[in-house]
């Protein structure tokens, strides 16, 4: 059985040959299957839960390649020394890069698992809660940062809008999509309803029954007129007039309807 430094020579020979010969993918392989292992310890030791650990472990199989491209084993020392750094940076960039639900600035990645590392710390040393001031002083920073990167760090976790809360006094369940607010028509509607109510006004009683009928009860002219006890021919005219003074006094008549002649 090889020893430790026997394998470890015949290793950083495997790499050297995968430097040179980048496209071979079953040396690549081989130097892989060597350290999947610890690659998932790694991604383990970051994640919250297993779905996050497959994707932290793929970051840090990316990282191990980056690694085998770029060890050099002239500068002495061993592969899984270089390696390791190497991996667990490319899973923190993810982390810090991937994970924030919402976009925020990255000083706010950046300063806020510090926040949350002090507050804790304080929070052991004080036996309470610690300040703002205190927090503060202990990351080197301003209140006001802090109180920012505290309000911006609730970007990391987002709730799905089919999550359960809490119902009404029966006990039933409702989802965040049926209490968030959607447009609501009906007030365009009655927006749009007085102010025809208004216009309406500076039109004459023929006028007012001839646009209800064709444009609200969608009547052809002809059946206006049968209605009316007047010609189509009449009541014709009389449209183009009342849309005339509602062009006057609408100018964007479109948006309430009349746009169009029957």
């Amino acid at each position: 059985m090889p020893t430790k430094s026997q394998q470890r020579t015949e290793i950083q020979k495997m790499i050297v040959d995968y430097q040179n010969n980048p496209d071979d993918e079953h040396l690549q392989t081989m130097i892989i299957s060597n350290y999947e292992r610890l690659v998932g310890a790694l991604a383990a030791k970051f994640a919250k839960n297993s779905d996050v650990r497959e994707d932290l472990y793929q970051v840090g199989m990316m990282g191990l390649i980056a690694a085998m491209k770029r060890f050099d084993p002239s500068v002495g020392g061993s592969f899984e020394s270089f390696a390791i750094p190497t991996i667990i940076g490319e899973i923190k960039r993810y982390i810090r890069d991937k994970t924030w639900s919402v976009h925020v600035p990255r000083r706010v990645k950046e300063l806020s698992p510090k926040i949350r590392k002090t507050t804790e710390q304080l929070t052991r040393e004080l036996q309470r809660s610690p300040r703002i001031d205190e927090i503060a002083d202990a990351v080197g920073e301003s209140e006001e940062v802090v109180l920012e990167t505290l309000e911006m760090a609730q970007g990391y976790h987002t709730l799905s809008v089919d999550s359960k809360i809490d119902g009404d006094a029966e006990g039933s369940a409702v989802t965040l999509l049926d209490i968030v607010g959607k447009p609501e028509q009906g007030y365009e509607h009655v927006h749009k309803k007085l102010i025809l109510r208004e216009a309406f006004r500076f039109l004459t009683q023929r006028e007012r029954d001839i646009l209800t009928c064709t444009y609200f009860e969608n009547l052809s002219q002809k059946e206006t007129g049968e209605r009316l006890g007047i010609s189509q021919m009449h009541v014709s005219r009389l449209q183009r007039n009342a849309l005339c003074k509602l062009r006057n006094i609408l100018p964007h008549k479109e948006e309430i309807g009349l746009s169009s002649h029957k």
